[in-house]
């Protein structure tokens, strides 16, 4: 007769019973003597219990409270005399005892999974006097397993992943259940493992849980990923043991096993002979079953006529080929270009090459078709000269231009005006002939850069762009002009010969073996003729020399002021507070003489006191004469270097001894604002009236 799994425990808990009671008799014919012992002056005999361990099946199911076992006490003579007590774990709540015959009786389903074991104390007292005949013993009620627990996966469900192409047997997880039961008893606890769902592609080893590969060759293209079910089962795996299943799901990880391949055997584009350098003409990709890094492509252009106009390279997100131009299409020179493209895997496993090469190679023709291109000038810039005294209409030079295109459209010039404001220049539409439009003028503009523009007569919005750069030649049109209107003085016991000014001269035009002036003095009767001039026909010129010395009565002038003479003290002055005997100013003014350096080894020839007036002169002379008197200086100083040097001076220019103090143009600006109204304010601003103001006793009028 087969049991069921209700009437199996019910079995076992009978046969637990049966070994219990079996024991407690056992106890009870085991009983033995000892030697008596005295307590409280009465002579007493030594304790002799009669038990054994107890043991209680777990999981009773009946409706009576279950017999654990009984005490008894050698004192006890059976008249009622001796009663016994329980206490400990349990005792009252689940184990209770006959105090009479000191049977133990166990009131509630016990479970060892719970609570194994528990500890108890039993004592025999005297029912009359309720003092102990005995002394108090302790005791353990063991709880009896049974096999009531199945084997749990604590750790399911399982994902793990093992690579395509694994040799058999490769492991790819273990899985382990645990069982609740008592492992030191029976095979309650001994679990087996075996495979339910997943076969044949994967085995599982019985004892240990491993989960390994069972078939050679699985292709995670074909499929990547398995269900498996893994049952543990206890009692070894016999019929009536208890079982517990998990899942583990299988993911085939990618090798690289598959080779690129082209869709096509060809490709054919076509792309406009404008597009930009850089530009990107197409895109081909190779598939590649694999995934990630092993489907990784590299692309080269192997052969063909467009090796130097075109290039590929790989878009690393799509790992596709991008076909770009590297220099610019003419539809004119050639037509179309054909690529041989190879595409290979980055990382190629070797465990696999046996399959075949991994690389594959493609045609791409590129079409180039045509566009209406712009006319090409037949020089990138037309250097020109035209002197500055030709007439108008004379021809300065020619441009040309054709259309590029296959059908060469006529092409007409014109000149971009915002590059000829002044229209110096004309061009003939059909020759490209530049004549000039005015008169040129080297000294307002040397050089005139102007723009051509060449349109197709089929179609004006094809407009190309040719630039030209016409230089004034020179010519002697312009007079010499002094540097600067000079006012210059001399003391009245200045020698005979001796040199008192230097005259330089300048001119607007630049000839090409310089400048070479001559200066005389003219007939006009105003000329004092005490002073003569030496023409040295130089740049600049040493003139004025004293013919004979003349003496002048000592009178002084009531608008000279003193105190610009040069006064000799014999003693230390007061430093720069003693203004009583000389004019301060006079000491900072740029204008004023400087006391020039001397070399010592050779005897200086000239000695002059100049002080330019502060005329209104050009910026370029002021900077000439600054630069000229730092030469001379420079000549005569014994420190300077022998050899030319580059000299850097922060000079700007004459200005206000005060330096500015307002916001007043100079002479020389366009300013139209009014200053006559100096004139009303006394003496002290006649200076600046003199300057500034309109009045015929202006300075610069």
């Amino acid at each position: 007769m087969k049991l069921g799994k209700v009437e199996f425990c019910h079995f076992l808990q009978l046969v637990a019973l049966f070994l219990c009671f079996s024991g407690m008799s056992q106890a009870e014919l085991s009983r033995s003597r000892s030697k008596p012992y005295f307590q409280s002056g009465r002579p007493r005999t030594k304790r002799s219990w009669v038990w054994n361990q107890f043991f209680v099946l777990e999981e009773y199911m009946g409706s009576d409270p279950l017999y654990v076992g009984k005490l008894h006490s050698d004192v006890d003579k059976g008249d009622g005399s001796i009663k016994y007590i329980l206490s400990g774990e349990g005792a009252s709540s689940i184990f209770i005892i006959d105090e009479n015959t000191g049977d133990i009786h166990a009131t509630k389903r016990l479970d060892r999974e719970e609570q194994a074991y528990y500890t108890l104390r039993a004592q025999a007292l005297d029912r009359l006097t309720n003092k102990p005949v005995e002394p108090e013993s302790e005791f353990v009620i063991k709880i009896q397993d049974i096999n009531d627990n199945e084997p749990k996966f604590l750790d399911g469900p399982y994902t793990a992943g093992v690579p395509e192409m694994s040799p058999v047997g490769t492991s790819v997880v273990q899985v382990t259940a645990t069982d609740a039961d008592d492992p030191t008893y029976g095979n309650s606890a001994r679990v087996v493992y075996s495979i339910l769902q997943g076969q044949p592609y994967f085995s599982v080893e019985p004892k240990t849980g491993i989960i390994k590969t069972a078939l050679p060759n699985m292709d995670r293209e074909a499929k990547d990923q398995y269900l498996l079910v893994i049952q543990a089962k206890d009692m070894v795996g016999q019929n009536g043991g208890l079982s517990g299943t998990t899942s583990v799901t299988v993911t085939l990880t990618d090798v690289n096993d598959n080779p690129p391949r082209f869709p096509r055997r060809s490709y054919q584009y076509n792309v406009p002979e404008s597009l930009p350098v850089a530009s990107v003409v197409a895109r081909i990709k190779a598939a590649d079953a694999d995934i990630g890094e092993n489907a990784e492509m590299e692309y080269k252009i192997v052969d063909g006529d467009g090796l130097g106009i075109f290039k590929i390279s790989v878009d690393k997100d799509t790992q596709e080929g991008i076909i770009t131009i590297q220099k610019e299409l003419d539809f004119e020179a050639k037509t179309s270009y054909t690529l041989r493209i190879e595409a290979a895997n980055k990382d190629a496993d070797p465990r696999f090459l046996s399959l075949g090469p991994f690389s594959d190679t493609t045609t791409v023709k590129i079409i180039v078709e045509d566009v209406d291109e712009p006319p090409v000038f037949s020089s990138p810039l037309y250097p020109m000269e035209v002197s500055e005294a030709t007439q108008v209409g004379n021809i300065i030079g020619t441009v040309a231009a054709h259309d590029p295109d296959a059908s060469n459209s006529p092409v007409r010039y014109s000149i971009d005006r915002n590059t000829d404001l002044e229209r110096y220049f004309n061009i003939d539409a059909n020759s490209g002939v530049i004549t000039t439009a005015k008169s040129l003028d080297r000294e307002t503009n040397a050089v005139h850069n102007i723009t051509v523009l060449a349109m197709e007569s089929q179609n004006p919005s094809q407009v190309g762009r040719g630039y030209v750069a016409i230089t004034i030649l020179d010519i002697n049109d312009n007079a010499p002009e002094f540097a600067m209107d000079y006012e210059t003085m001399v003391c009245e016991n200045a020698q005979p010969g001796q040199v008192i000014q230097k005259i330089s001269a300048v001119d607007k035009d630049e000839p090409s073996n310089g400048h070479q002036f001559y200066f005389s003095l003219t007939m006009d009767p105003t000329n004092n003729h005490n002073f003569s001039l030496k023409d040295n026909k130089v740049l600049i010129l040493l003139i004025i020399t004293m013919r004979r010395r003349k003496k002048e009565p000592l009178i002084f002038d009531e608008e000279r002021d003193i105190r610009e003479n040069i006064v000799r003290y014999d003693d230390e002055g007061g430093g720069e507070e003693d203004t009583e005997a000389f004019d301060m100013a006079a000491l900072r003014n740029l204008n004023v003489i400087r006391d020039t350096k001397t070399r010592r080894d050779v005897t200086p020839e000239i000695q002059f006191l100049s002080r330019p007036t502060f005329k209104s002169i050009p910026d370029n002379v002021i900077f000439r004469e600054f630069i000229w008197e730092r030469l001379k200086e420079a000549d005569v100083d014994p420190g300077a270097p022998p050899y030319d040097s580059l000299q850097t001076y922060a000079f700007e220019g004459n200005g206000s001894v005060a330096e500015s103090l307002s916001s007043l143009d100079s002479i020389s600006s366009n300013s139209d604002q009014n200053y006559d109204y100096l004139s009303d304010w006394g003496p002290r601003f006649k200076r600046l009236a003199d300057m500034y103001g309109t009045g015929q006793e202006s300075l610069y009028s």
